[in-house]
């Protein structure tokens, strides 16, 4: 490998770790423009940023592929599509670590329902209720609701609060809690705990339906991941021990081949990624008035 090879290559790694980083930076300035005005505790955001911390291994094993395809093969197409997989990859056949946010979120959601319900057997006004179940929340949900608390006892008016809360659950099951108790927002609450034992019935139902569909999913990415496992091992047997039957692909022809090759991949990939997502229900919109759409 002569020298000017070897500086292309770096200078072709450093290019895409440069693209990565800057992709990585628009985003969190977006997810923090999103997020601007939310002044809960630390953490007590929405669930979707969690997924950045993975953005400093990802831009690694992007920068890591693309370099060490470069160094082998020399080939351009190969250097940028092995950097795509890199990024890629790991998120698309990694755990599935959204889905299990996902579940427990819903959990939770459910679980402060029930609270709500039990506390609701004792003649108590509404916001002292939410105030009482905020230390004892869930887990996963507790900074949120304790914030709630915090607002409502600041003197913010329930319904404002609620609909706020259901906009940082981002979470459907979330808006039936909230509309519910919206609902019952200064008016007799005689059938909340019933409506609010309800949604956490099936709430607990949708959890139970989402591990199922999780445990398919894991045997599809199984497979994938025994593809492209299998598929990497044969290619680099290939570069390493008979380039000559890889010769063709030093041609301009052969890099377009390659490319080509390459989108196919990518595509089937991306479809086997989205036929194993779970959809998720429609919100629920909460109107201003403290209604529900």
């Amino acid at each position: 490998m002569t020298v000017q090879v070897l500086l292309a290559v770096l200078a072709g790694a450093g290019a895409g770790a440069g693209l990565l980083l800057l992709v990585s930076g628009l985003r969190r300035q977006e997810a923090g423009q999103e997020h601007q005005g939310h002044r809960g505790p630390r953490g007590a955001g929405r669930y979707g940023p969690r997924a950045d911390r993975r953005t400093p291994v990802r831009i690694t094993a992007a920068v890591l592929a693309a370099g060490a395809v470069g160094a082998l093969t020399h080939w351009p197409v190969g250097t940028v599509l092995a950097g795509l997989a890199g990024w890629f990859l790991p998120g698309t056949l990694g755990p599935d670590h959204e889905h299990a946010r996902a579940v427990e979120r819903i959990e939770a959601i459910a679980g402060w329902a029930e609270m709500l319900r039990d506390v609701l057997v004792a003649p108590t006004r509404l916001q002292q209720v939410v105030t009482a179940t905020a230390p004892i929340a869930p887990a996963a949900i507790r900074p949120r609701i304790v914030w709630l608390a915090a607002r409502v006892g600041r003197g913010e008016p329930l319904p404002a609060a609620l609909r706020q809360l259901a906009d940082e659950l981002a979470d459907p099951t979330g808006d039936l809690v909230c509309a519910a108790l919206i609902l019952a927002a200064g008016r007799r609450a005689d059938r909340l705990g019933l409506l609010l034992g309800a949604v956490a019935e099936a709430a607990r139902a949708h959890a139970s339906v989402r591990l199922r569909v999780a445990s398919a999913r894991a045997r599809a990415r199984s497979s994938a991941r025994a593809v492209v496992a299998a598929t990497a091992v044969a290619a680099g047997g290939l570069v390493l021990f008979n380039r000559e039957f890889l010769a063709p692909y030093d041609t301009s022809a052969g890099q377009l081949v390659l490319l080509a090759a390459g989108l196919v991949s990518a595509v089937s990939f991306l479809l086997l990624h989205r036929l194993g997502r779970v959809p998720e229900p429609p919100r629920l919109p909460l109107r201003p008035d403290g209604g529900d759409a």
